[in-house]
């Protein structure tokens, strides 16, 4: 048995009948040929699925609203690199050279996507069962951490804002930079008087995520 297949059995509680699945679900396009895109497209709607029936069932009393941004937290590509590291999936992702060369093996955007593609992998193997209960084992201790639903960084200090007296935030691309698949995103949040706040991510909105957090964890600490 390959140590990717001891690992699947042991930390994703499955033993692929289809081997060739978990090894598309682990493979990046920058190795060339299939790689675990596909697979990602269906497990992130597997995941959401799941994860909707799930909080909907678990929070019985929470509205909408408070469901929606539980749920956004719960599926971004933050919460399941979490989940990936968790599993030790960076020590088996396989990349190519230049990428594991550019940090790609401790990417947000590669091990959310690799997450979703394991999940994806598990629902063409097995079925939507064994799917499900990989998710509600690999989130459990997140959903269960949450004492109430999760705002977002970006909603929180436009909250925060108007609740001081502050201007409405102003987000500003200074750059991006990088390899063409892995680029990274720089930009900088005012919210006058306060100072700016600078940050990156893999995609502009993810950079404009963090500058949010960031500037939160400042003023409301």
């Amino acid at each position: 048995m390959s140590a990717a297949l001891a690992w699947a059995e042991t930390r994703l509680g499955h033993r692929f009948a289809d081997t060739s699945l978990l090894d598309r679900a682990l493979t990046h396009k920058s190795l060339g040929g299939i790689n675990y895109e596909r697979l990602e497209f269906l497990g992130d709607r597997v995941l959401g699925a799941v994860m909707a029936a799930w909080l909907y069932q678990r929070f019985p009393d929470e509205s909408e609203g408070q469901l929606t941004r539980r749920f956004a937290t719960l599926v971004s590509r933050e919460t399941c690199a979490t989940v990936a590291r968790a599993l030790d999936v960076p020590a088996y992702v396989r990349l190519g050279t230049q990428a594991r060369a550019d940090g790609g093996s401790d990417s947000d955007n590669i091990l959310g996507d690799v997450v979703e593609a394991l999940i994806g992998a598990l629902y063409c193997d097995a079925g939507v069962s064994v799917a499900e209960r990989f998710i509600l084992s690999a989130w459990a201790t997140l959903v269960s951490a949450a004492a109430g639903p999760a705002k977002h960084p970006k909603s929180a200090i436009q909250e925060w804002a108007a609740a001081h007296g502050a201007r409405d935030p102003l987000y500003e691309l200074l750059g991006r930079f990088g390899p063409h698949h892995a680029p990274r995103f720089r930009v900088r949040l005012t919210v006058s008087p306060h100072p700016p706040v600078e940050a990156e991510g893999g995609s502009k909105q993810d950079a404009e995520t963090e500058a949010a957090r960031a500037l939160m964890q400042q003023v409301a600490p």
